[in-house]
């Protein structure tokens, strides 16, 4: 019987776990997506406690402990204490076997605090007291736990209108992790509101210098900040999407739909869909022109809970998969841009397992052998899919159908220092699913010298750097 989360944690195999220990283990990581708060890597923020570094924030917990019957107050309360609120966690834990979260609270306190012992009621207090006392010490403020995982570069989600002063002052003290900013304009294209809309363009143009009555000037505007971006190392934009929007539309109907909306009126859903339509080709040509790679998140049906979300607002564990048709309109969208040569390198990563063939083989349509290999990318496994399940069955789409030797690999799409063992998971879950095929005859045993260091170094991490171009 194995052992849990020993050294040959989710390594099957006596290939799998040289392929893992001789070359995935000991490479950089590479963090290109995340949501980590720039201040706390700007003040190297020291944490009072598990807790805050641990729940706050933390919708996929929050999510297990409603499931589990804890009341929101030792969620989301203001009026419970930190330890009140980790307590419950830990009687949450045992009850997540079979759920990812099982997995990466053990990683998470082994590879951080040297913690091996199980979470759960018997062993909370233990576990918080000294998780905790380490916490007060330098190398496990947020820098220090960045230096602990090797960490080489992360990229952080940044609205058009933020000021990057904190990627500036990271990089100005000379911090050896690169953390480097990511264009996420979502905002500037979300019509269905029109004061909020409103209220955002009065925001754009304030930080932009740049007067704005017409479409053509909120183009203006965000190519001033797009090129700011640029100037602090900003070499990748994000869009979080429903769908891909790929509506015809001429310039008179885009310049008539912004009046309106801009005047406070309602618009159409036909509307909406041109103006998003519009709004993405923009950005997409302001990548293409800059040589930056644009990433879609797209399939998410976020903030169900109507009253939930009126009391706790977005991103507190209300979100599900979406259920949409997207291939001919995505498929539209990348022409539409292909056609004039204005065709970024992508990521797209889909949230509906469903997609991953899809995915799989839309990304060769587009491949361009002038942009190095693997212009186009099927994106890791994301949200409710970066677990091992969602992990294999998106590497298996992409081996059947793409080359899964060129993939840029994983992200932590997270807002916590402590998540870096997420890329040890699917480095785990990779190196077994390629040493299982060596084991089995379908890869050859001759060529696992050039497997692990061409294609598992590759994936985990030398990929990504070529790509990317940090």
């Amino acid at each position: 019987m194995k052992q849990f989360n020993d050294d040959n944690f989710l390594l099957q195999t006596e290939t799998a776990q040289r392929l893992y220990h001789d070359h995935a283990a000991k490479m950089p990581i590479i963090d290109y997506h995340c949501h980590l708060i720039p201040e706390y890597v700007a003040s190297d923020h020291r944490f009072d406690n598990l807790s805050k570094i641990w729940l706050e924030g933390d919708h996929y917990k929050w999510r297990a402990m409603r499931t589990n019957g804890v009341d929101e107050k030792y969620c989301t309360g203001k009026d419970t204490t930190d330890w009140e609120k980790f307590e419950k966690w830990a009687e949450t834990v045992p009850y997540t076997m079979r759920n990812p979260l099982y997995h990466w609270t053990h990683l998470e306190l082994k590879t951080a605090f040297g913690v091996t012992k199980l979470l759960n009621p018997a062993s909370a207090r233990e576990i918080y007291d000294h998780c905790t006392a380490l916490l007060q010490r330098p190398e496990y403020h947020a820098r220090g736990l960045m230096r602990r995982y090797n960490v080489e570069a992360v990229c952080t989600t940044d609205d058009p209108v933020d000021s990057l002063e904190h990627h500036i002052k990271v990089r100005e003290v000379g911090f050896a992790t690169k953390m480097l900013p990511t264009w996420r304009p979502d905002k500037a294209m979300a019509v269905e509101v029109p004061a909020d809309f409103r209220a955002y363009m009065e925001k754009l143009s304030e930080v932009s210098g740049v007067a704005i009555t017409k479409f053509a000037d909120v183009i203006d505007a965000l190519r001033v900040r797009h090129e700011f971006f640029g100037s602090v190392g900003c070499r990748l934009s994000d869009h979080g999407i429903e769908e891909f929007y790929a509506e015809d539309y001429t310039q008179a109907e885009i310049d008539a739909i912004f009046n309106k909306v801009y005047g406070g009126q309602t618009l159409t859903p036909e509307e909406i869909r041109k103006f998003k339509t519009a709004m993405l080709v923009e950005f997409a040509t302001m990548d293409h022109e800059a040589g930056w790679t644009q990433q879609f998140h797209y399939g998410a049906i976020r903030n169900n809970n109507s009253r939930m979300f009126g009391r706790l607002g977005p991103d507190t564990g209300f979100d599900s998969i979406g259920d949409f048709a997207v291939g001919r309109q995505m498929s539209k969208f990348f022409d539409m841009l292909d056609r004039n040569d204005r065709l970024a390198k992508t990521i797209i990563y889909n949230l509906n397992p469903r997609d991953n063939e899809l995915v799989a083989t839309m990304i060769g349509n587009f491949q361009d052998g002038r942009y190095g290999a693997g212009k186009i990318q099927f994106g890791s496994g994301w949200w409710f899919l970066d677990q091992k399940d969602g992990m294999e069955k998106q590497m298996n789409a992409l081996s059947t159908l793409g080359l899964l030797s060129r993939f840029v690999g994983m992200l932590t799409d997270s807002r916590s220092f402590l998540s870096y063992p997420r890329h040890e998971y699917f480095r785990r879950t990779l190196c077994n699913l390629v040493g299982n095929d060596i084991e089995q005859g379908l890869l050859p045993a001759s060529e696992i010298d050039f497997i692990g260091r061409e294609i598992i170094e590759g994936i985990c991490y030398r990929n990504a750097k070529d790509y990317f171009k940090f």
